[in-house]
């Protein structure tokens, strides 16, 4: 009776949440792996997240189901870190995700000065603090809009554009440092 793990007799949900859910896996892995650390807490709490949400797909009322499908996965991330120091930061941690986008093939300089750019962003998020990192992430990179965001994080809109801004002035900040740095 089950096909592809789901119940075969649920009329449709599996094959509906499919359709609306599976294509935004690299979008939600992207967050998890800010908010979690690692790609093994990640992965776990992007399974986890898609196991509640098609345990609850019948109280999702319609709308966009991003910004659903975030709010669980963070709910997730904050669970699965509850008593210890929550998204911390872990900068001797070595990345080993690879980008969710790809960009058109450059020079063999070209290539190492994006790559150089790339790993210094990822570690320029993040550095930032927890809650202007999720936000960061959730615009710049998966995208979300204000409202979307402010939906997420449970929080007021003004709330959200406030620590995007901060969110961009340190990140500002925290490159011109950088590139002080290396220029030096």
């Amino acid at each position: 009776m089950m096909a592809g793990g789901f119940d075969a007799s649920d009329g449709g949900k599996a094959e509906r949440f499919k359709t609306l859910a599976l294509p935004l896996l690299d979008e939600l892995y992207t967050l998890a792996r800010y908010l979690a650390r690692n790609a093994s807490d990640a992965e776990d709490a992007v399974q986890e997240c898609y196991l509640r949400a098609f345990r609850h797909f019948d109280t999702f009322r319609g709308g966009p189901i991003k910004p659903w499908l975030f709010a669980i996965l963070r709910n997730v991330c904050f669970a699965g870190r509850a008593g210890a120091a929550r998204l911390t930061l872990s900068p001797d941690e070595p990345e080993t995700a690879q980008p969710m986008w790809r960009e058109p093939a450059d020079t063999p300089e070209q290539a190492v000065l994006r790559r150089q750019n790339t790993d210094t962003m990822r570690r320029l998020i993040g550095e930032l603090p927890a809650e202007f990192r999720e936000v960061i992430v959730l615009r710049e990179i998966n995208d979300l809009s204000y409202r979307d965001i402010a939906t997420v994080i449970e929080a007021p809109i003004g709330t959200v554009m406030s620590r995007l801004a901060r969110a961009r002035e340190q990140l500002r900040a925290a490159w011109i440092a950088a590139d002080r740095g290396g220029a030096s």
